[in-house]
């Protein structure tokens, strides 16, 4: 997707509202400066109110009235809400959980991905959608569905079952060899004819692990086919229009790496809370994630929050300034596009308490004031349309290894992929040195650092990526309980972690999980000492130094940390999980010798840099995110696009201020 324009704008849901808001509507998104929507999310029953009877006047209108105004659409398949007559002609169609407990109409996502009639409903009004407006000069984008996988990822019904089985056919080919992958000999488990197998449904005790696993990739796979039926019919019709849907960040259910392979911008919905002392690292994260999964192309903020969402328990608004640093901070990090669910705020339903671009006490409001002021200030950031976010170190990520890492029957319930990732993700952040998230096979040649947290499960292509990059002068921090099995779930056998002793000059005897409460201490060959909790590895060296030993238990004055040189590069490995200020230690000594540098020294506590670069121009972003005034040194003399004055040596940053500094 080429972008002309920094996107802003919301999700519009006109058909809430009579038809004279319509035009206050417009007037407001003038004024406001939108310049695009996304339209039509949830209109399947207005646009089809009776099977086979659709009704377009209403979206006619719409559409030309917007264009006429100067705003593009996001045009949406409205799939993810199926009319109520399509639940009485087909109750069938609606999923099943694992307790075989069906759930029925009422909300939204009320469908089985794999049923028939759902499936030709879709993609008829989808080819309905396309073939009117494929000449309409307001299209700007295709939206198909909305948050894929969104409340219930998962359907355990008759039509999911039988579409299982097809998947592990296509997989497998023959039964030897699923029997093989699922290790069946186990507890007798072992299948003579496809129509025995069943899916992963509520049991008396542990279900097969491998068969939990390929449940989970067989989910994803079936909402990405989903989208793929529309996306191929749309892209038949209007092959020049860009396709995308809407991600959720870390959302556990659909593949992302995956699933970002199939369209043409990457879009997320992100709402971290604010209120909490880490939020602008979790907006960050998602920022990150996002352009990690497009390949570092530019990528849309779909939807965000104005003030305060509806669904946590307390639901805190933003306050004034934050919506515009967390917005400016999307763009610093490689997003074209800043919307928000939604335009104006509801007067009914589940979410009339979600903030609105424009709230219920409408125009003269603080909010919209802090709309309208955001929407003028994108307008003078198209310079920047064409620059890239560059990262010097990236963290490995695999939706297949974080399925497969919190399958029960672990040695540790409590041990969780992300936040054990976000703890490495928080300090570099902290460090202001920008982060890339890589899939263990994908190209780690632009990093001067991979850090792999408990990758428990890794393929032989990624081993041998992995491996090749240290050899190759690479630095890697590997964590414990990684390098654990192959892709089927099988224990990698030889000792732990077998695929990657050599890189790591090191094996582990065994690993040791505490109890909760229980923590150890590492100290470190300068003498200093770190709580150690959650875990610990046994380890035996193979030519790796030790940078720091366990102090207590039958393994005290083990390695806890080492490092070993391997090929070319270095390779680090934690064989327990520390505190913060441990953590710190190990970064600052791993981050040193890899040669990762913050984009700019010594930038005040609190204060976020991030700069994006196009070959000749380079922008940098400061960003305030506490509630104190700042004063941030500068590399060299830069353009303040904010203020439009030249900064010299160092800038002045009210709380939640940003600047935006122009280098040659």
């Amino acid at each position: 997707m080429e972008f002309q324009k920094i996107y802003f704008g919301g999700d519009y849901n006109p058909d809430q509202w009579p038809e004279e808001t319509w035009f206050e509507d417009i007037k407001l998104m003038k004024e406001a400066g939108v310049n695009l929507v996304s339209l039509g999310i949830f209109s399947w029953v207005k646009l089809e109110p009776r099977p086979g009877e659709f009704s377009f006047a209403w979206l006619d209108k719409l559409m030309n009235l917007l264009h006429e105004n100067g705003i593009s659409v996001d045009l949406a398949t409205p799939t993810a809400s199926p009319p109520a007559w399509m639940v009485t002609l087909h109750p069938d169609m609606l999923p099943v959980n694992a307790e075989g407990v069906r759930l029925w109409h009422g909300s939204r996502r009320h469908y089985c991905p794999h049923h028939p009639d759902y499936r030709r409903y879709a993609t008829r009004v989808a080819q309905k959608l396309a073939d009117r407006y494929k000449d309409h000069p307001a299209l700007a984008m295709w939206h198909i569905d909305n948050e894929y996988g969104c409340h219930i990822s998962e359907c355990y019904c008759e039509y999911s079952a039988a579409a299982s089985r097809q998947w592990l056919k296509d997989r497998y080919s023959t039964l030897e060899r699923l029997n093989f992958a699922w290790g069946t000999a186990f507890w007798g488990q072992s299948y003579m004819d496809w129509e025995e197998i069943q899916p992963p449904r509520k049991a008396p005790a542990q279900i097969n692990p491998t068969q939990q696993l390929d449940w989970a990739r067989f989910s994803s796979d079936s909402w990405l086919a989903c989208f793929t039926e529309q996306k191929n019919i749309i892209r038949q019709i209007t092959p020049h229009i860009p396709i995308t849907t809407n991600f959720m960040t870390f959302h556990k259910g659909v593949d992302y790496f995956k699933f970002a392979q199939y369209e043409d911008v990457v879009a997320n919905d992100s709402y971290p809370d604010t209120w909490l002392p880490d939020g602008p690292a979790q907006a960050a994260i998602a920022c990150d994630l996002m352009r990690s999964l497009g390949a570092g192309r530019p990528w849309m903020l779909m939807e965000q929050a104005a003030s305060q969402v509806n669904w946590r328990p307390i639901n805190v608004p933003k306050r004034p300034g934050v919506m515009r640093a967390g917005s400016l901070q999307a763009v610093a990090r490689g997003a074209n596009g800043i919307l928000f669910f939604q335009w104006r705020q509801s007067k009914a339903g589940a979410e009339k308490h979600h903030s609105g671009m424009l709230p219920h006490a409408g125009a003269e409001t603080r909010v919209f004031r802090e709309v309208k002021a955001l929407g003028s200030e994108l307008k003078s950031l198209t310079p920047l349309l064409f620059s890239r976010v560059k990262a010097q170190a990236a963290i490995v990520m695999d939706w297949n290894n974080w399925w497969a890492l919190e399958l029960d029957s672990k040695p540790s319930a409590d041990l969780k992929l992300i936040p054990q990732l976000y703890s490495y993700y928080k300090a570099l952040f902290d460090r202001n040195i920008c982060v890339d998230f890589v899939h263990p096979e994908g190209d780690l040649s632009a990093y001067r650092l991979i850090i792999a947290p408990n990758l428990y499960l890794v393929s032989d292509q990624g081993v041998e990526n992995i491996n090749r990059y240290v050899e190759q002068g690479g630095t890697l921090l590997m964590s414990f309980f990684s390098g654990i099995v192959d892709e089927n779930e099988h224990i990698r056998l030889g000792g732990y972690p077998a695929p990657f002793i050599k890189t790591l000059g090191l094996s582990i005897e065994e690993y040791v999980a505490y109890p909760q409460g229980y923590e150890n201490r590492v100290e470190t060959t300068a003498g200093d000492q770190f709580r150690n909790t959650l875990w610990a590895d046994v380890v035996q060296l193979h030519g790796a130094e030790t940078l720091a030993v366990y102090k207590q238990d039958y393994f005290a004055g083990g390695p806890a940390v080492t490092r070993n040189n391997y090929g070319k590069g270095s390779a680090y490995y934690l064989g327990g999980e520390l505190e913060p200020a441990g953590l710190n230690w190990l970064l600052n000594t791993v981050c040193l010798q890899a040669g990762v540098k913050p984009v700019v020294d010594n930038i005040p506590a609190g204060v976020e840099a991030v700069q994006r670069e196009d070959g000749s121009r380079a922008w940098l972003f400061l960003i305030n995110h506490t509630g104190e005034k700042q004063t941030a040194p500068l590399p060299q003399p830069g353009f303040d696009l904010v203020t439009r004055r030249l900064a010299v040596e160092s800038i002045d940053l009210e709380p939640n201020g940003v600047c935006i500094l122009q280098f040659d």
